[in-house]
């Protein structure tokens, strides 16, 4: 259930401009996590997420660090939320859990891997433009070997 809630505090602060973690909290409890003031503290501490000043207002943003713990946290989600890949081209299809595409996607994203261009989510799909068709099946494989790693 945390790894859950995290992904989605980080989609939800990759989609909104989240500016206290009152909104926070009340955004999660909209998306069917009951969670108070005290657990979304936890939760920003945990993540390590920080306030920075985006178009004159301060919001929360997922500090980009490549540390081994922060890469520990988006493999969880991607192992939480993962089912199944195949490729299309260049194209790498994700199919997810119900409802934690986004998550995986921002999971995804999060680990800045230059092989990716970006991801698009839907539900439960999640479809990764990757330079080449080469590159596409190398992704493939690293993600196949860290989901085993942790």
């Amino acid at each position: 259930m945390k790894r859950e809630r995290h992904a989605k505090i980080i989609e939800l602060i990759g989609r909104y401009a989240i500016e206290t973690q009152e909104e926070l909290a009340e955004r999660l409890n909209e998306a069917g996590f009951q969670v108070t003031q005290a657990t979304v503290s936890r939760d920003i501490r945990e993540l390590k997420l920080t306030k920075m000043t985006v178009g004159g207002r301060q919001r929360y943003v997922v500090v980009q660090e490549h540390n081994r713990q922060m890469g520990e946290k988006y493999i969880g989600i991607l192992r939480d939320g993962f089912v199944s890949m195949d490729t299309a081209q260049n194209i790498l299809v994700i199919k997810t859990v119900s409802g934690m595409a986004m998550a995986v996607a921002a999971a995804l994203d999060a680990l800045h891997w230059q092989d990716i261009v970006g991801c698009i989510a839907g539900d439960d799909t999640v479809f990764c433009a990757v330079r080449t068709v080469e590159d596409t099946l190398q992704v493939m494989d690293k993600l196949r070997k860290m989901m085993r790693e942790l």
